[in-house]
């Protein structure tokens, strides 16, 4: 699996917004993996900050 799907997954399956670290921990990947592919996802519109340092899947 790819690291945008990873993180894509795994915003889809929590019901709150997590932190970039949250992720990571709940992926497996590393948390610069989680960052390139969260750039990726937001360029894509898949993801949304509802608040500060927080995202969640659209």
């Amino acid at each position: 699996m790819e690291p945008r799907d990873a993180v894509l997954k795994a915003l889809k399956e929590t019901e709150k917004p997590l932190k970039a670290g949250e992720i990571a921990e709940k992926t497996g990947l590393d948390k610069k993996l989680v960052d390139k592919a969260m750039k990726v996802l937001k360029t894509e519109e898949l993801i949304v900050s509802p608040k500060r340092c927080y995202w969640e899947a659209k």
